[in-house]
């Protein structure tokens, strides 16, 4: 891929008349300001317009659109029928929408939408003037398109574009030309290396996303791609199909080959890399394969992890995926100096996250002496609080437990009205009202986060989560409660809606009601009609086929699977088979938790293996939605839980250790699904 065909201006592609989209600025304002309780057309057509756009159909979108003008949600209705044709839309028709619907979140995703376009097809001046009206800043492919228009008048990218260009295009998982090309331009100017290319082709590779692999090669060695494709098409027939030649781009070729081999088969990759081909590669290759081996034995929770990572020379040539595994590794063998040597070899934002802080203290502080536990203590510190898992955990490092933080100052009548009277909290709550869920979450979450930039202050968020409270949108109050930086309202982030239910049900099967809270919290933030992905249901989002196995189980008369939606039957059928999971591993809430995500034959075999604190058991499950999970879960519990009891609580006591089944111990009940 040469830099000047990336360049190019494409085709531009012909243009449809501007017909569809007149609409009367008077009824838009109007819907601009209209309370979100307030509907003057049938919400219906605004639902069959998302219907209509997710099937792609232009002409439904177009016959439709008249209907919905003056409805609150008329923006939406205009978005979705110019974005449907905007590859033939006009520059006028897309700057029309801009005018009419000024200042809302549709303007800006059109904007993000147009500027993209604009990219593909090179049209660098008309990026140039639409780019600093657009206030969501939030779009990595944009930026890049963004960086790569400011070069391309100024010269030289300077050493901070350059980073974020490659910091954007390493992290991008498909195969994106808003970062791909302007890392073409930093790479033929110079001001990146073709070893960028060559580790965005190996993270590629990592994440089995070829075709992303592919145009990294491209732009690191066009002359190799056809080897790539050999490679990708079969491995093993690329490392034994032609004599070694030792060329950086075979070297690296051989290098993308071994770590598909890794994700196949780490031990026979291990065998290949010591016995073959590990004299051919430099350092920096071989050590990122056993990082690479590393990590696939640390997911499976082998052993053979520690050796693996032993072979590697400098931490510094690996991932930060790679020195996460390297480090969770350590935690189960218990070798403190070799967490906080993977931690140190982090980058410098990943250092920062709460959960490495506080392990770099826990291993500061194992290895002992003064400096070290001063050290500690200071980590710990910065991060104690109530806020989450780790935070929790480092508060009881330093002798203290979770308690109630202090409520704000209650809301004035004006902060309340603000927020009352703000067009977007406005039209998000009633595009949920109406079932419109993931349009209302995305227009809340752009007005309290990206409008203004650096998003609303700790009052405004308070009191735009105090206005979703209200209205019983509990997802968005608690998320948007939870974005506050110098104060914590624990009513909001920890709501408890139908208390006498939860608290009743769970009582009377002997389970915890902060823990029953903890887990709905997370499983579906108390949204009744929340649905998953796989078809788990309602607030305690049970599978059809758990619920039909707990009510037999329990013997609820008469279960048919619509019950399901209704509350008090999904809460009787949730606590029970969290109780049941429960009672099945020994009483652990995090084995029962990480049951109640993956199913619980994972965590039996994930239980097997040393005896350990239940913190680093959770920090080593293979699974990162699960892992994530019940450390929420378990933070929540204990959070509920202070504010249930009024009395300080212990993150620690939750977790216990997690070991083996004891053999003393009764079966585990097979039938749990």
């Amino acid at each position: 891929m040469q830099f000047a065909s990336i360049l190019a201006p494409a085709p531009r592609r012909p243009r449809a008349p501007f017909s569809t989209l007149v609409l009367s600025l008077v009824l838009a304002t109007a819907a601009l300001l209209q309370p979100a309780c307030a509907q003057n057309r049938d919400d219906d057509v605004l639902v069959q317009m998302k219907q209509a756009f997710q099937r792609g159909d232009k002409a439904r979108l177009t016959a439709l659109l008249p209907q919905a003008r003056g409805h609150a949600l008329e923006p939406w209705a205009a978005y979705w029928e110019l974005k449907a044709r905007l590859q033939e839309a006009s520059a006028s028709e897309v700057q029309d929408f801009f005018s009419r619907y000024a200042g809302t979140y549709q303007e800006d995703r059109l904007r993000n939408d147009w500027l993209m376009l604009l990219g593909q097809r090179r049209d660098w001046d008309g990026f140039a003037t639409l780019h600093p009206a657009y206030r969501m800043n939030d779009d990595a492919q944009v930026r890049c398109y963004a960086i790569l228009v400011e070069t391309l008048r100024g010269g030289n990218a300077t050493k901070a574009q350059a980073d974020e260009v490659r910091r954007n295009w390493l992290g991008q998982r498909e195969l994106d030309d808003g970062c791909l090309t302007a890392a073409d331009r930093m790479i033929a100017a110079g001001q990146m290396s073709p070893n960028d290319a060559w580790k965005k082709a190996r993270v590629s590779i990592e994440a089995n996303r070829p075709q992303a692999a592919r145009a990294a090669v491209l732009l690191a060695a066009p002359d190799a791609v056809a080897q790539f494709d050999e490679l990708n098409a079969s491995m093993a027939k690329f490392l034994t199909g032609r004599a070694f030649v030792a060329t950086k781009a075979r070297k690296e070729l051989v290098v993308l080959a071994l770590i598909k081999m890794t994700i196949a088969d780490p031990d026979m990759a291990a065998s290949q890399l010591e016995s073959k081909w590990g004299p051919m590669l430099t350092s920096e290759e071989r050590n990122w394969l056993w990082g690479a081996i590393g990590r696939q034995y640390a997911v499976k929770l082998s052993p053979a992890a520690g050796g693996a990572f032993a072979n590697v020379t400098k931490n510094g040539d690996l991932s930060d995926d790679m020195l996460a595994w390297k480090t969770r590794a350590a935690l189960r063998s218990g070798h403190w100096k070799n967490v906080q040597a993977a931690i140190d070899a982090m980058s410098e934002s990943t250092q920062q996250d709460p959960t490495w802080i506080y392990w770099k203290a826990r291993a500061l502080h194992a290895q002992g002496g003064d400096e070290r536990r001063a050290q500690a203590r200071a980590l710990f510190e910065s991060i104690a609080g109530t806020r989450g898992f780790y935070e929790l955990l480092a508060l009881e490092e330093l002798g203290e437990r979770a308690t109630v933080p202090t409520r704000p100052a209650p809301l004035t009548a004006e902060e309340k009205d603000a927020a009352r009277n703000n067009p977007a909290l406005n039209r998000a709550l009633n595009a949920i009202a109406i079932g419109l869920r993931p349009e209302g979450t995305r227009e809340w979450n752009y007005a309290t986060n990206l409008h203004d930039k650096g998003g609303m202050g700790d009052r405004e968020l308070l009191a735009a989560a105090d206005l979703a409270c209200r209205r019983e949108v509990w997802d968005r109050c608690i998320n948007t409660s939870e974005r506050t930086k110098g104060m914590i309202d624990v009513e909001q982030r920890y709501p408890m809606p139908f208390r006498d239910t939860v608290v009743r049900k769970s009582e009377e099967i002997g389970l915890d009601p902060a823990y029953v809270y903890g887990l709905i919290r997370q499983e579906s933030r108390f949204i009744m009609d929340a649905r998953s992905g796989v078809g788990a249901s309602g607030l305690m989002q049970v599978m059809p086929a758990t619920a039909r196995w707990t009510a037999n189980k329990i013997g609820l008369a008469g279960f048919t699977p619509g019950q399901i939606n209704d509350r008090d039957t999904n809460i009787t059928i949730g606590t029970n088979y969290l109780k049941l999971a429960l009672d099945d591993f020994d009483g652990s809430m995090a084995l029962a938790a990480a049951a109640y995500n993956a199913g619980p034959g994972r965590p039996r075999n994930w239980r097997n293996g040393p005896v350990m604190e239940a913190a680093i058991w959770a920090e080593n499950v293979p699974f990162n939605e699960t892992r994530d999970y019940v450390k929420k879960v378990l933070a929540n519990a204990t959070n509920y839980a202070a504010l249930i009891t009024g009395r300080p609580q212990s993150i620690k006591d939750r977790l216990g250790n997690v070991g083996p089944r004891d053999a003393a111990e009764p079966e585990p009940n097979k039938d749990l699904p």
